[in-house]
């Protein structure tokens, strides 16, 4: 069952680019790319908003839920909220530009 999402809701999929280090690495080696997606998202939500906002084509998709951290402030216990985030691999030759530079 395939469902087609509108571009109204495809846009806010994505929430944002997820930067760190093993992102940066992917990202040089594996042409790959790491976003940050709403809770609900799947693996057919995000190709069809990264080929939609990117006009890219999309190869893969890896989606994830990454648990938040346990933390600690003194005697005062804690827990950061964790997130979805999406591991998308383009197709040969494709590329995204998330610096935003004219260059």
């Amino acid at each position: 069952m395939k469902t087609t999402l509108s571009k109204e809701k495809l846009m806010n999929v994505l929430i944002a680019p997820h930067v760190s280090e093993k992102a940066s690495r992917v990202s040089e080696t594996g042409n790959q790319f790491v976003f940050r997606v709403r809770g609900d998202a799947t693996r057919g939500d995000v190709k069809q908003a990264v080929e939609l906002m990117f006009e890219v084509k999309v190869h893969a998709v890896q989606v994830l839920n990454q648990r938040g951290k346990g933390r600690r402030f003194g005697a005062i216990q804690g827990r950061r909220s964790g997130f979805k985030k999406a591991y998308v691999r383009l197709a040969a030759g494709q590329t995204i530009d998330l610096t935003g530079s004219k260059a």
